[in-house]
């Protein structure tokens, strides 16, 4: 690939390559845009089979991030680092420290986290090396698990894709259909039982199914089963692409709100959803729960707070669709063009670059 002309294509701000000989560590971390401020995104750490993939996945993913935060009105940029090796073979403390080095070397620019292949034992490895982590250990001031606090913000954008959907955000008698019930979609589950909802659920995992048919009553189905089943709200809480061709078809929900990062396979799926008249919830703008909850962090964690600034995503979800009936576009670019806006505003703002108590005009 011609890196340059990716960079300048998307508006990528940079691309550091990490290396150390002696712990091994081949490291990426792209640094998509810092208009809002810092870069914010997880570390992952994965076998990619080659470099050029590794390095696409890291910019995709930044790229995301900056949307991402911006949407979810943080004052933060998007990020994303990947390590290339083995999560389960190529872990190391001189692997995450030397990693940590890179990050502080970058004074601030780029914030990491937990991510695929990484744990909160790697982050605490890293922070041994620099301040510019989040997502460590408690002891350490972390907000520990974020899933309940990621599943609640689910909740809360479901109750206003409901509020466009049916007139009303009270999800009392409403039967959800949950693609998943891992730890995120446990406790949206737990939600929507204590709000009276019927749940529905499926998850190649069968403990995690008879958990939720224990605890909520939620009624079980097979995997291939809950695309068409007779539901007010299909929730896909589990793998990606899960809009697709085959799919789309057999909806019977309004409203398509769930946990699932990058839910359509491709865009056109977006504009179809839209096309039959669905109610989706972009899933960046739905799931930035965990994101909003770990950016707390940055200030000292307090939990009462970043509940309040998840609750957020309630007004956030209204606006995408205020674009999205003002620009008549479907959902997934009106989330696309809410953040843009944002960003477009305080580039503007920031014509002032403010250093040493002096201001100097950028250029």
């Amino acid at each position: 690939m011609e890196i340059f002309d990716y960079l300048q294509r998307y508006d990528y701000e940079q691309l550091v390559f990490c290396q150390d000989e002696n712990s091994g560590l081949k490291a990426i971390i792209a640094i998509h845009d810092t208009t809002l401020g810092p870069a914010l995104g997880g570390t992952r750490m994965w076998t990619y089979q080659s470099e050029s993939e590794a390095i696409i996945d890291a910019l995709r993913l930044a790229r995301g991030m900056t949307y991402k935060a911006a949407a979810s009105g943080l004052n933060l940029g998007g990020g994303k680092a990947v390590i290339i090796g083995d999560p389960k073979k190529a872990k190391s403390e001189a692997l995450f420290r030397s990693f940590g080095r890179y990050i502080q070397g970058l004074n601030g620019r780029y914030i990491t986290a937990e991510d695929v292949g990484t744990t909160v034992a790697d982050m605490d490895l890293i922070h041994l090396e620099t301040n510019y982590v989040t997502g460590v250990s408690p002891a350490f001031g972390s907000s520990g698990n974020p899933s309940p606090v990621t599943a609640y913000g689910v909740f809360r954008g479901m109750k206003a894709a409901a509020k466009v959907a049916f007139g009303s955000d009270n999800l009392s008698g409403k039967v959800v259909a949950v693609q998943g019930v891992g730890n995120v979609a446990y406790n949206l589950c737990r939600h929507l039982h204590e709000e009276g909802a019927h749940l529905i659920v499926t998850d190649i995992n069968q403990e995690n199914v008879a958990r939720a048919v224990a605890d909520f009553g939620a009624k079980a189905v097979g995997v291939n089963e809950i695309f068409q089943v007779g539901c007010d709200i299909f929730s896909p809480c589990a793998l990606g692409a899960v809009m697709n061709d085959e799919t789309i078809p057999l909806i019977k929900a309004k409203v398509i709100a769930g946990a699932a990062n990058n839910q359509l396979k491709e865009e056109r799926h977006g504009d179809q959803i839209h096309t039959m008249g669905l109610i989706y919830a972009p899933d960046y703008v739905i799931n930035a729960g965990g994101l909003i909850n770990v950016a707390d962090e940055l200030e000292g964690y307090n939990r009462e707070r970043a509940l309040k600034k998840v609750e957020t995503i309630y007004d956030n979800i209204l606006k995408v669709f205020d674009i999205s009936a003002r620009d008549n576009i479907p959902s997934y670019q009106a989330a696309d063009r809410m953040a843009e806006e944002r960003i477009s505003s305080m580039a503007k703002s920031r014509n002032t670059f403010l250093r040493d108590g002096k201001s100097v005009l950028s250029r």
